[in-house]
């Protein structure tokens, strides 16, 4: 299932806390794109927040996964996870 992650920044993060864990949190996300996991990585382009798109069995699943990011972890970020299924509006045009 694919899941899309949008972070959202907790109230107590400070910019010395994300310089702090960033090359961690690198590495992190650089392992869960290579386990497959972590499928697509972008920013926002109006405001520096990553959008993540995912692939888990659930959302719990992801929720997991994400939940080692150092970010997460030091309580700077957070994620609203939204499953997603495919579009079935095409089937309209051959019915």
């Amino acid at each position: 299932m694919k899941i899309l992650a949008l972070e959202h920044e907790l109230p107590n993060a400070s910019v010395n806390g994300f310089q702090q864990y960033a090359k961690d949190e690198a590495r992190k996300v650089w392992a869960l794109a290579q386990a497959g996991v972590v499928r697509e990585t972008y920013f926002r382009a109006d405001r520096s927040e990553a959008v993540l798109v995912l692939e888990c069995q659930t959302v719990e699943e992801a929720r997991e996964a994400l939940s080692a990011l150092p970010f997460v972890k030091n309580q700077l970020i957070t994620f609203e996870l939204i499953p997603l299924k495919a579009y079935p509006g095409f089937e309209r045009l051959f019915v």
